[in-house]
């Protein structure tokens, strides 16, 4: 009951800091306004725990199974997503009476389920909240989107902090061989995570942090973006046509001097001069793989991702509080894959097609979230989540992977 009521009060804080105009916002087909993704997560508890295990629930609002349907075929009629920022209606006054709504049946529902139903429900909990966390990121990547929209730089949140300090990058050995990787048995993790499968790798060196803005800013004082030769094709192609020429939120400063003092960065704080030593972030796979073949490096795979994070730990820095790191791997069921039965079978499965793994986990990652096998994905050309690299290198035998 106590993580239940933690992970709804979270999305609710984070809703808090927004005016009712932001929180109807779409900035783009991607994105959502957050007043949806409130009235989704809610909606996804209603429909796949209370209509199917609480005896005598009503709903809400049978019409809200529509609208706050995400992708879920098999449960109906859907909204279209790119049109999500045209729902005036309901009111934000009306989705947050939804969430009490829903509240109240959860917890009616946790006190007076039998056993054997609990028993069978408490996994399709879980997942919902699992699920609601992820749209807690999304709130912040999609309101830091539209915000970055506005002539005015809206700032989410205070930006006050002192600059990173110099971290040295050093290179950890991880020999080659056999290793496991995916979820363990024990405790939640998605479809996507498992089965727990055996692999062979050969040796390989992976950085102790990840590539901070003054090194991605020598990149591109380097004319990085200028070199066809850094840049897988599909990648050079929508640099050309979408006139890439630096990360999604820098900004050139006006009467720039020449350095990396020339940018600034719009984050949930606002538009901030560049801080050299932190993370660079709000990259696509294509600009990440560019800046890896320009460093003489490459980026890890997931497998090599996982195994270094279980081998070297916290020697590993930013490891799941920075920035999700993109590997070099396409996104596709591990050996023996099977989608969860049902409705959320259609959670994971049918998006394993043109998308490349990120690991790790960000800044707006909810505490307690992350885990080393979690896989997370996006098309290759995404650059407004919060993602960023970690370099990795064969030993002796070249880069590539």
């Amino acid at each position: 009951m106590q993580r239940l009521q933690a992970v709804r009060q979270h999305t609710t804080d984070l809703a808090a800091a927004l005016s009712a105009e932001d929180q109807a916002l779409q900035s783009m087909p991607d994105a959502s306004p957050c007043k949806w993704h409130q009235a989704h997560t809610s909606w996804f508890f209603e429909t796949l725990v209370l209509q199917a295990w609480a005896p005598g629930y009503q709903v809400f609002d049978p019409a809200f199974a529509r609208l706050f349907n995400s992708y879920y075929e098999s449960l109906g009629a859907r909204h279209p997503r790119p049109q999500r920022g045209l729902l005036s209606r309901p009111s934000l006054a009306e989705v947050q009476a939804y969430r009490a709504h829903i509240d109240q049946a959860l917890h009616d529902f946790i006190l007076q389920v039998e056993d054997d139903t609990w028993h069978q429900a408490q996994a399709l909990l879980e997942l919902g909240l699992q699920h609601e966390q992820q749209h807690q990121e999304l709130i912040l990547t999609d309101i830091l989107h539209a915000f970055s929209l506005n002539p005015l730089a809206p700032a989410y949140r205070n930006a006050a902090k002192a600059p990173r300090p110099e971290q040295a990058l050093n290179w950890l050995h991880h020999p080659g061989g056999l290793g496991q990787i995916g979820a363990p048995p024990a405790g939640f993790s998605f479809d996507n995570e498992g089965p727990r499968h055996t692999i062979q790798l050969q040796d390989f060196e992976i950085a102790n942090r990840l590539v901070t803005c003054g090194e991605y800013a020598n990149f591109i004082g380097d004319g990085g973006y200028a070199k066809p030769g850094l840049w897988l094709s599909d990648g050079w192609a929508l640099l050309q046509s979408q006139g890439w020429r630096h990360p999604l939120y820098w900004r050139p400063r006006e009467a720039a001097h020449a350095g990396a003092d020339e940018w600034q960065v719009f984050g949930l704080g606002g538009l901030q001069p560049l801080d050299r030593h932190a993370p660079v972030m709000h990259l696509s796979f294509y600009e990440a793989a560019a800046y890896a073949e320009w460093a003489g490096a490459r980026l890890p795979t997931e497998a090599e991702w996982e195994l270094a994070a279980a081998k070297f730990g916290a020697q590993l820095l930013e490891l799941q509080d920075q920035a999700w790191q993109w590997t070099y791997s396409g996104y596709h069921p591990y050996p023996g894959y099977r989608p969860w039965p049902g409705a959320v079978g259609e959670y994971n499965g049918k998006f394993m097609v043109g998308q490349m793994v990120l690991r790790g986990g960000s800044l707006a990652t909810p505490p307690g979230h992350a885990r080393l096998s979690y896989r997370n994905f996006f098309p290759p050309q995404t650059r407004w989540q919060f993602s960023g690299l970690r370099l990795a290198r064969d030993v002796n035998t070249g880069t590539r992977p």
